[in-house]
């Protein structure tokens, strides 16, 4: 099998970025049977398990370049790829090269052939085959949705982490923020500490009754420290003022990752670094510090609130549902207010399963729109969303793709304005892959 041949095989299975809730196959027994035919490799490396319905994916960084910072070789594994499909698997900070794709994907071949396991289910097997092989200390695993069903719910962590809790995905997961929680906490595991980043009275009691059920000590983050400022540059870090509310100290954390949401997830990854440091790895001031300042360059992230121009100001962030939409305006806001753009222009396309109602009504009024629709199957058409944005009093022009909509946006801006493209993760990958 070539190369080609092999990432054609690869991408010829339905992703749940392209065809939705098709693509997703609840469940862990495939998966335990895959990881047994590749001679259980999950079980020869300590890991940490990330869920959450915003945040999972910045607190996965975060934790892999503190990881990094100890002088650990560091696996990372996340969700969805933004350019090609390695990137969802990376040690120190490198994706898995197209020939280790295709190595894995000869290697699996009877595997999929028989049991024919979803793409997810492939790229997290393809993952903990990847992390044994080139022997890495402890690996960083983000799941792909919800948790309790979910083909990463197959290891055993050293310490499990869940963000918060959401409405997403709740064709899927449930439509109550309660019925969503029991999914995730299904991640939580005997005598496994826990760390709960966000406090919902909803969601909260389903975590602590899980996790005594299961014998688990769980810390909740925002109990622990809290961010009570920030300032946000225009090259797209951020300075965040942290309080601990255990004492009443307060202390300056620089981050290359500069959107408003970190200052949720700052303190999720500093009671993440208590647990480990628990755990028995040197922690300090010096390695947290260092991380957060250089998360993206460390761990090669893309998409989070990241700067691509600054005559005008061009940032492109993956924040996709209601949540993460409120975290992009708050940032957008927060920049106005420190004067640091004119006029708005907003590049915005979403997916077809989102629910409009609840995120037109967040975006901000006096911007410029520019339409457009993801690549994927599931992208909704840039004229519908169109249509829906002007009923909820949003006007703009419509674009066939992300670039010819940038390139409108950039036509009809000035130096001293700000472009913003998002709605979808996807429409940013799009973007970034040129």
């Amino acid at each position: 099998m070539t190369t080609e041949e092999a990432l054609d095989r690869l991408l010829s299975i339905p992703m749940f970025q392209q065809v939705g809730g098709a693509a997703y196959n609840p469940g862990t027994e495939r998966m335990e049977a895959f990881c047994r035919f590749l001679g259980d490799p999950q079980k020869m490396f300590r890991s940490v398990h990330v869920a959450g319905t915003n945040g999972k994916g910045s607190v996965s960084h975060m934790t892999a370049a503190l990881l990094a910072e100890c002088g650990l070789k560091t696996g990372l594994y996340t969700s969805p790829h933004i350019r090609r499909a390695g990137e969802r698997v990376r040690i120190d900070g490198t994706a898995m090269s197209d020939g280790q794709i295709a190595d894995f994907m000869e290697r699996a071949m009877p595997f999929i052939d028989e049991h024919g396991p979803s793409f997810f289910e492939v790229t997290t097997a393809m993952a903990f085959d990847r992390f044994a092989r080139d022997g890495v200390d402890v690996a960083v695993i983000e799941t792909g949705l919800g948790g309790r069903l979910d083909a990463t719910n197959v290891i055993t962590p050293s310490l499990s982490v869940i963000t918060n809790v959401s409405l997403d995905h709740t064709a899927i997961l449930g439509d109550t923020v309660m019925a969503i929680a029991v999914e995730k906490a299904g991640i939580i595991k005997p005598d496994t500490p826990v760390v709960i980043g966000q406090t919902d009275p909803e969601s909260a009691v389903v975590f602590i009754d899980k996790a005594h059920e299961c014998r688990s000590p769980v810390t909740f983050a925002d109990k622990m420290y809290r961010v009570v400022d920030y300032e946000c540059g225009t090259d797209g870090s951020a300075i965040f003022h942290v309080e601990s509310l255990l004492d009443g100290y307060r202390f300056s954390l620089g981050c290359d990752l500069g959107g408003a949401c970190q200052r949720h997830n700052i303190p999720t990854f500093l009671a993440v670094a208590e647990r480990l440091a628990d755990k028995g790895l040197e922690v300090g001031r010096p390695q947290i510090e260092k991380a957060l300042a250089h998360v993206a360059k460390s761990t090669g992230l893309l998409g989070r609130w990241q700067v691509l121009a600054r005559n005008p100001l061009t940032v492109c962030d993956t924040g996709h549902n209601e949540a993460g939409i409120r975290e992009v305006v708050s940032q957008i806001e927060r920049l106005r207010a420190q004067r640091a753009f004119d006029r708005l222009f907003m590049v915005f396309g979403v997916v077809a399963d989102k629910d409009l109602a609840r995120i037109l009504p967040l975006l901000p009024r006096e911007a410029g729109y520019i339409f457009t629709r993801p690549s994927v199957a599931r992208g909704l058409d840039a004229e519908e969303l169109a249509r829906r944005a002007a009923e909820a009093g949003l006007q703009g022009t419509v674009m066939p793709d992300v670039h010819a909509a940038l390139e409108e946006a950039k036509r009809i801006s000035s130096p001293e304005d700000m472009i913003f493209v998002g709605g979808s993760s996807y429409l940013v990958g799009d973007l970034l892959q040129g």
